[in-house]
């Protein structure tokens, strides 16, 4: 009955018949055109229709599997089906694993690049899943400095209740991309650590340790390669510093294809309107059209927030991070903003709890 070979959508007229109703349809179809084109000339009897009906109705009821029959029994029981209840399907909203990329990845600039178009590919498919805004990929790193830097990645993926109808089939995709690449393991995460005191600069936790947090408002250009060894596993800094630690975690939050299109179109039209500067124009004109030729290649906008948490045991260790971290990303080009009286909640940016908030909802 089901065919996905292109032909009619009527029973009776699909690919697959046997070369009788072959013949009996044309000769049917024959006779009906026969029927309207007299009709120019004189009016049939209502005779010759009631034939035509007559015979094409013989056609479809007759018992086989492309009848009128058949398809009723279809219908049936996709009526029934769609009332039978379902077995319970947990809706994962929230899924974490963590990551550890195969030996020399990011080393290696081929598979640098093979592991930045992995997760495009899995930004690019999670925008795709919605009407609107709303799944979150959230990718925190954690480094204790010292002797051996110890390193920990982890990627979380939130999808807010009722935003996509299936969430375990997105979540399971995005993990088959990224799973393709290293070490992928699902855990689940410890509570979050709890605040027992704050300033205007840093915070005092539970298990005694100070953090304090920056939000990265700008990103360099262009970088040596020794960005991340630097600002995030401490290479070349103080040994005075070892035991201190730093996070890194970044929340990107894919667009919907519409939504980017609309995106882009309304940033170029503000640019066009309101930009005088002849030389910023065509800077965002330049952004403007590499934009474009990423949008017709299937990829989307992503809004992307980043924050920096550096942590010590002690207060003036935990300013001394602070400082040397600002240097680091002053020599990159890198803004950062310390958020200077908003330390109460802004770690929480870089642990995998972060997937689960919105954007500045966790200030």
């Amino acid at each position: 009955m089901y065919t996905l070979s292109p032909g009619y959508r009527v029973p009776a007229l699909q690919r697959g018949l046997s070369p009788a109703e072959v013949l009996v349809t044309k000769a049917n179809a024959l006779a009906a055109g026969a029927v309207l084109a007299s009709a120019v000339i004189t009016p049939p009897p209502p005779l010759a229709f009631a034939v035509v009906a007559a015979v094409a109705a013989l056609i479809n009821i007759v018992v086989g599997r492309r009848s009128v029959a058949r398809w009723a029994a279809v219908g049936v029981r996709h009526l029934t089906e769609r009332r039978t209840t379902r077995l319970p399907v947990t809706r994962v909203a929230t899924r974490t694993w963590t990551l550890y990329p195969h030996h020399g990845a990011m080393q290696d600039p081929v598979s640098r690049e093979v592991l930045h178009a992995a997760l495009a590919r899995a930004l690019t498919f999670a925008g795709g899943q919605a009407r609107g805004a709303g799944i979150q990929i959230h990718i925190t790193h954690h480094a204790t400095i010292g002797a051996y830097t110890d390193h920990t990645q982890t990627v979380s993926v939130h999808i807010p209740r009722g935003l996509v109808g299936h969430p375990e089939r997105v979540i399971d995709t995005i993990a088959a991309e990224l799973g393709s690449l290293g070490s992928l393991e699902e855990v689940t995460p410890g509570p979050a650590e709890t605040v027992k005191g704050r300033t205007g600069g840093w915070v005092a936790l539970a298990d005694g340790r100070y953090v304090a947090t920056a939000r990265i408002t700008a990103w360099p250009d262009e970088t040596d390669g020794d960005m991340m060894p630097r600002l995030l596993l401490g290479a070349g800094t103080d040994p005075a510093l070892a035991g201190t630690g730093r996070a890194l975690g970044v929340l990107y939050r894919p667009l919907p294809a519409t939504q980017s299109r609309r995106s882009a179109m309304w940033a170029r039209a503000a640019s066009g309107a309101f930009v005088t500067d002849s030389v910023k124009a065509d800077q965002q004109s330049t952004v403007g059209a590499t934009t474009h030729d990423a949008l017709v290649q299937g990829a989307c906008l992503v809004d992307v927030d980043a924050y920096l948490t550096v942590w010590a045991d002690t207060p003036e260790a935990v300013i001394q991070a602070c400082w040397d971290a600002t240097l680091t990303a002053d020599r990159h080009r890198m803004g950062l903003d310390w958020l200077t009286g908003q330390q109460t909640r802004a770690h929480v940016m870089t642990t995998p709890y972060g997937a689960r908030a919105r954007k500045g909802a966790v200030l």
